[in-house]
């Protein structure tokens, strides 16, 4: 049974679920009516932080442009233009037995592309969520809906896997940003 997590929440992963390695991160959206005459065009991606929160290098920034981490063990599957359809709207693999020692925590955020372009923001996207799921069954764990608390922000941390004592813990973040990218790859260091 899926666990329905609030903003803050944290939870034990790996622990609860022992043998789980690999899992699905989903993110999903849908954009109100909007007649700005542009698609609207969200991208997931994920960060692979160090002891002190920060990147070690460009290729721990996953996205539709950099698929995998160092040693594949971050891996997006691919980019959506449209957030189209039901469910995930993009999706990142994670190896938790793999993700290099050195990484204390994977951020994955959700940012809006060309978003001062196309003169959009969150306050246009509803019903935003990210889900993990156990790859080898295709169960869903935990689920966290992000709600409508998001106006001028182009950018969101929605959650984040961390270490903890050698198990996997998940956060529910939900910390939006006004600069988009430019201000989570500043943040994190690159």
């Amino acid at each position: 049974m899926s666990i329905s997590l609030e903003k803050g929440q944290k939870i034990d992963l790996t622990k609860t679920n022992p043998g789980l390695t690999k899992v699905v991160v989903g993110l999903g959206w849908d954009t109100n009516k909007y007649d700005g005459g542009q698609d609207f065009d969200l991208d997931a991606s994920a960060f692979c932080l160090n002891a002190t929160g920060k990147a070690g290098s460009e290729k721990d920034f996953i996205f539709y442009n950099n698929k995998e981490n160092i040693n594949g063990s971050v891996l997006h599957t691919g980019d959506n233009l449209t957030g189209e359809g039901d469910g995930d709207d993009e999706q990142l693999k994670v190896d938790l037995s793999a993700v290099p020692a050195e990484v204390d925590k994977i951020s994955f955020c959700i940012t809006i592309h060309d978003a001062i372009g196309r003169n959009q923001n969150f306050g246009q996207v509803s019903n935003a969520f990210v889900r993990i799921v156990n790859e080898d069954t295709n169960v869903e764990l935990l689920r966290y809906d992000l709600g409508e608390d998001f106006s001028v922000e182009t950018a969101i941390v929605v959650g984040e896997l961390y270490r903890n004592n050698g198990e996997w813990k998940f956060n529910a973040v939900g910390s939006g940003y006004k600069d988009g990218l430019s201000g989570l790859v500043r943040d994190f260091g690159l």
